[in-house]
């Protein structure tokens, strides 16, 4: 018989995991809530030329990661590598975003066709916020002042660092675009091949680079700040002044230019040592034109993204909360007439106390063995309820967790009872 498993770098979450995931995107909502953001769903499938239009052609996303595919229709599709895309088309189309302010989030999964390691899946999920129609740079403050109140929350903010950069207009990059490829040149024999691959078509993210000889070379590489054009320095000294107000700690990064092609202007990255090769947690920036590039009028936008499965990974090492997803009441009954009296109990404590989980014994079995299964649960309470029980109308409460004698309680009384009992 062929046992099947998952696919590589596609990973289960089981229920142990999925509490503490639940406990982390609870976090997340309540903060970007509180911001004045709200949910927006979009399809896991879009458009190949949806990603190939926005992220550009020549980034590493859309030459070797993306799952694209050819459906019956012969149309070309692909699994989302990234949600800004697949929001801006969704808010286009459905005509939230002309002369509009909206702030938006969303979570979900997202694919690539990367080797899996720590920290990097091809099943990733994401939890992001766009905002739409804000051009100055309190928006890029506040996001990055809730990003921050985000670390807070989750117990972080020690272990998660800021960097910032501008990457300014599009004609102001052309020109810097034209320095760089010149000074590449004249060390091109020191370039490794991602480097010589991106020379003449994306120049930039030969800054990205995680090669430390390549990092070595970048250092002396012009700086984009020296080449930045007026409005997009106001705006960044702006930005940093705000940063400074607000007590926010953050690093320039000359280096920092983000590996899609849609962003100008400001950009981060929040980035850990914690994780191994894989530092960024969470980043984001302006991407001004993106809106007009995909149809829509002129929007200025800005956003950012977060990982979870990183986000989850440093909260289980540096935050773990103390979390309780056993049950709080668990139901033995001992004979038929018992059985549909448990049922019916249950579903009554449900009703009262909504919050409880509350089991009954469903498989059958002795008083012993369900006194077992009770306590497994790791129930507070067993209610007990038997012959006797039945024909008085009343339950035996157990306290499972603290040596104390049991009582019988009336059923009329029961829910009074444990009110009081159950914490």
């Amino acid at each position: 018989m062929t046992l099947y498993q998952a696919v590589r770098g596609m990973n289960d979450i089981l229920p142990e995991q999925a509490t503490l995931w639940q406990w982390v995107e609870t976090k997340l909502k309540n903060v970007v809530s509180h911001y004045g953001y709200q949910e927006i769903r979009f399809p896991i499938v879009e458009s190949l030329a949806l990603f190939k239009r926005t992220i550009g052609e020549v980034t590493d996303i859309v030459e070797k990661e993306m799952y694209a595919f050819e459906d019956r229709n012969g149309d070309w599709l692909a699994l989302r590598p990234e949600g800004t895309a697949g929001c801006v088309r969704a808010g286009i189309e459905q005509g939230i975003l002309y002369n509009q302010l909206q702030k938006l989030w969303y979570s979900g999964p997202m694919f690539r066709h990367e080797r899996p390691q720590k920290g990097r899946c091809r099943q990733f999920h994401q939890f992001g916020v766009e905002a739409f129609g804000y051009a100055g740079p309190d928006v890029d403050v506040e996001i990055i002042l809730m990003t921050a109140r985000l670390w807070r929350e989750l117990g972080l903010e020690s272990h998660i660092a800021l960097e910032i950069n501008s990457l300014g207009s599009s004609a102001a990059r052309a020109n810097y675009r034209q320095q760089l490829v010149q000074y590449y040149d004249a060390h091109i024999d020191s370039l490794d091949e991602d480097s010589k691959r991106r020379l003449h078509t994306n120049p930039m993210r030969i800054l990205d680079s995680k090669n430390p000889d390549m990092q070595k070379l970048n250092t002396s590489a012009p700086k984009l700040n020296d080449y930045l054009d007026p409005e997009s320095q106001q705006h960044f000294a702006k930005l940093c002044q705000l940063l400074d107000i607000a007590h926010i700690k953050y690093t320039v990064n000359p280096c920092l230019v983000r590996g899609l092609d849609y962003y100008n202007g400001t950009v981060f990255e929040w980035v850990t040592t914690s994780l191994g090769a894989q530092g960024t947690v969470c980043a984001g920036g302006r991407y001004d034109g993106l809106v007009e590039q995909l149809g829509g009028k002129t929007t200025p936008a800005i956003g950012f993204a977060l990982g979870l499965e990183r986000l989850v990974a440093l909260v289980e090492q540096f935050a773990m909360p103390q979390l309780n997803s056993s049950a709080d009441i668990f139901i033995v009954a001992v004979g038929e007439a018992a059985e549909l009296q448990s049922l019916q109990l249950a579903e009554q404590l449900r009703n009262e106390f909504p919050q409880r989980i509350i089991l009954t014994n469903l498989n059958g079995g002795n008083f012993k063995n369900q006194m077992k299964r009770a306590d497994k649960s790791g129930a507070q309470l067993a209610l007990i309820i038997g012959d006797d029980e039945v024909n008085q109308q009343t339950v035996t409460v157990k306290n499972l967790r603290i040596d104390v004698s049991q009582q019988t309680v009336k059923c009329v009384d029961l829910i009074d009872f444990i009110s009081m009992k159950i914490k």
